[in-house]
């Protein structure tokens, strides 16, 4: 019996759960023998049961287990067990289980503690339960005609022996990393160096001369010559400025071609959010583009295409969009037999891309076609399993260019690279990928900046923790401008106090000069830091004359709107959990609360935790094509005219929802609530959700105790999602330091690229 358990109905992994989980202390050393769920299935099953109940395995990691069980004879209950845990990896992001690793870090194989879990009698840990199993014992249980494979095939599982361990998949998430695998190793292999006087005579036009080795330059070189590319780089590092460029580039490059058509080029994110800045971005960018000096190098070249004009688009879509997602399920409408018509594709934000959505979007895209990956490689992975960026680019900071690469960058750009980036034995795909180095948003004055870049530097032999702990405090203490350390006393009251007065001003008193006085790089005035009064007040003061009807007074009212809009991303409160006093659902409420106390918002308990009010701000958690709003859309809440008004009940209002749109003849979406189905109040927004988005005061709440998710790359992510004002909340003093000394190490053979 062949079983094909994870083909195109296979569930999706759940959302929100920890990247990694903290180990627990239970002593294993009175574990002299083997425990019974090693040998015996029943055993088994009771323990994961037993888990299941405590939050710690999930019940769909069990009942696949009992499906295999059920399915087949004779399975070994350790085959079983790496198939649950195998499974529950899914969940917690990772593509698979590694054997070796989680025998050495047992605990770390399940999600320990969940939040809220007290930890109360609890079930045997993992460390318990593996203390006595050898990797060989569990790789010789790995083995079962029906179950397991070590490659092609159709069974449910597969193991993967490399090195001192062995890596077990679900097979869906195996062909996944074999598809990505072959269709960037064959975009990689057909790369040809674009050696012509014309594309450096364009980067020339592109890149005025400097005296020091421009990123930027380098990264559009390289994309140039490649059916693969990635940049990289933190914040502020130019990532739009450099995929702009480049699209300029491409087309000048194409157009100089005999009888040559424009290129054909689209640009997507994974979100609405992240496509609707990336949108703004690209539109503020285009307009600076030297495009003149471009079409006068194409007519130098007579080339002899119909038009020199250089045609860059700024329309961005989400990547469902861009393939045609399937409404209630996987699939998409462009795939490998029916690819979306395209020569070229930029994807933002592509931390956020998960191993499953990545895939998809390679294999649809056709042969011919460029993709270009912009995202940050240290930001957080994506909910789902897989860490497709961080996996490309884990040779990224020290580059490994061969000294064939050097020297023709060299030659093309007039500067030549550091030695410590040329590698001899560089890899096909580290001459594909550019890291841009420079920040341009965060000088040195800037503490956001210092602050991110002593979070993210990873530990190792040269760097012990602490030293980084040192480094991470250094910038807290160091009076920087635009950064803010608040602890919260364990007094309740003061606790209290501090926060909410947060929420409510944003506690300008608590920056040097109350935040007054400070410009950005272009010397443009920065406001001081605010809190949800701002938007709050900016509805109540801008809202026009309810005479006005909301049907025939479009533009006032959409006007109106953005304002508020641009006022709430003024401010903006993160934080690492979902459940709890210190996670989304318990703050939400808690600022609600706050906010109508100082009479900024209306409604009693029932209406500020489950219902409607004028005011509450919404994020959109799933697509909704039909409304036409996406995963990560950001909406307020806002009460207009009744048209029943001026019949019978004058002064009644309605509630709408209002979004903004990429659109500038109708830049306001207005929906009624009672459509929206997939939405949650975002006075407080998880780190993850907030990624592809920018607030000018971010404040980033660390909760009270040590929890899997607070890792290095959750606090990075979260600290530069601020543009001018960061504050740095630690609801308990310690949680910062556990936090930036534990990262994330997803698995996934990815690496082997």
């Amino acid at each position: 019996m062949n079983l094909d358990l994870f083909a195109d109905d296979a569930p999706p992994a759940a959302p929100d759960s920890p990247a990694s989980a903290a180990p627990l202390t239970e002593s294993a050393a009175s574990a002299t023998q083997p425990h019974p769920a090693l040998s015996d299935t029943a055993a088994l099953f009771l323990l994961c049961e037993r888990w299941v109940s405590r939050g710690w395995l999930r019940d769909l990691d069990l009942a696949l287990v009992r499906f295999l069980d059920r399915e087949t004879q004779n399975a070994p209950p350790l085959l079983l067990l790496g198939a649950a845990l195998a499974s529950h990896q899914l969940g917690r992001g990772h593509v698979c289980l590694d054997v070796a690793a989680t025998l050495e870090a047992p605990d770390f194989a399940l999600s320990l503690p969940p939040e809220g879990d007290d930890l109360n009698d609890p079930p045997p840990l993992p460390s318990h339960v593996l203390a006595t199993l050898t990797l060989p014992e569990w790789q010789a249980a790995l083995n079962h005609p029906t179950l397991i494979s070590d490659g092609p095939g159709n069974t449910p599982l597969v193991v993967s022996h490399s090195g001192n361990t062995s890596k077990l998949y679900l097979r869906r998430y195996w062909q996944f990393e074999q598809t990505l695998h072959q269709e960037i190793a064959n975009r990689l292999g057909a790369g040809n160096e674009a050696d012509s006087p014309l594309l450096k005579s364009a980067l020339n036009t592109l890149f005025p001369a400097t005296d020091t080795l421009d990123w930027q330059k380098n990264a559009c070189a390289l994309a140039a010559r490649s059916p693969f590319a990635i940049i990289t780089g933190g914040p502020g590092t130019g990532k739009t400025t450099t995929v702009v460029r480049l699209l300029a580039l491409l087309q000048t490059l194409q157009l100089a071609q005999p009888n040559a058509h424009p290129l054909r080029i689209r640009l997507a994110a994974p979100t609405g959010k992240a496509a609707a800045r990336l949108n703004e971005s690209i539109a503020g960018q285009v307009k600076d583009l030297p495009l003149s000096g471009l079409e006068s190098l194409l007519d130098e070249q007579s080339a002899a295409s119909s038009s020199n004009a250089i045609d860059i688009p700024t329309e961005v879509t989400t990547i469902h969009r861009l393939l045609g997602a399937r409404a209630d399920t996987r699939h998409f409408r462009h795939n490998a037999a029916n690819p979306p018509a395209l020569d070229v594709l930029v994807v933002d934000e592509a931390s956020m891309v998960d191993i499953e959505m990545m895939t998809a979007l390679l294999s649809a895209l056709p042969a011919s076609a460029k993709l270009v990956l912009l995202g940050d490689k240290d930001q957080l992975a994506s909910v789902e399993a897989g860490a497709v960026l961080g996996d490309l680019c884990r040779r990224a900071d020290d580059a490994h260019y061969t000294p064939t690469t050097a020297q023709w960058l060299a030659e093309l750009t007039d500067h030549p690279l550091p030695e410590a980036l040329i590698d001899p034995d560089g890899q096909p795909l580290d001459q594909a990928i550019t890291m841009l180095r420079v920040s341009h948003r965060f000088t040195e004055t800037s503490g956001i900046g210092q602050l991110a870049q002593a979070i993210n530097q990873p530990l190792s032999e040269a760097l012990r923790e602490r030293d980084k702990l040192q480094a991470v405090h250094g910038v807290l203490n160091n009076g920087y401008a635009d950064l803010h350390h608040l602890v919260l006393k364990p007094d309740a009251q003061n606790e209290d106090s501090a926060l909410e007065r947060l929420v409510i001003t944003g506690s300008p008193e608590r920056f040097p000069n109350a935040g007054e006085g400070r410009t950005n790089f272009k010397g443009e005035p920065i406001a001081p830091p605010t809190g949800y009064q701002y938007y709050l007040n900016t509805l109540a003061s801008e809202r026009p004359d309810t005479a006005l009807a909301f049907e025939e007074n479009g533009k006032i009212y959409d006007a109106w709107a953005k304002q508020v809009l641009n006022a709430y991303s003024r401010f903006q409160l993160l934080c690492a959990l979902r459940k709890g006093p210190w996670g989304v659902e318990g703050l939400n409420l808690r600022i609600a609360k706050t906010l109508r106390r100082e009479k900024l918002l209306f409604g009693n308990d029932h209406t500020l935790e489950k219902g409607w009010f004028e005011g509450r701000p919404v994020l959109v958690t799933q697509n909704d094509y039909g409304l036409k709003l996406m995963n990560g859309d950001i909406g307020i809440t806002m009460a207009v005219p009744d048209p029943r008004s001026s019949s019978g009940a004058p002064g009644r209002s309605l509630l709408r929802v209002a979004f903004p749109t990429s659109d500038p003849e109708n830049p306001i979406h207005w929906v009624l609530p009672s459509r929206l189905h997939a939405v949650e109040t975002v006075f407080a927004m998880t780190v993850h959700k907030s990624q592809g988005s920018e607030f000018q005061h971010t404040a980033l709440l660390l909760p009270q105790t040590p929890n899997p998710i607070l890792t290095r790359e959750l606090v990075y992510t979260g600290t530069t999602r601020a543009r001018d004002w960061l504050t740095v909340i630690e609801a308990k003093r310690g949680i910062l330091n556990d936090a930036v000394a534990r990262e994330v190490m997803r698995v996934s053979g990815m690496g082997s690229l």
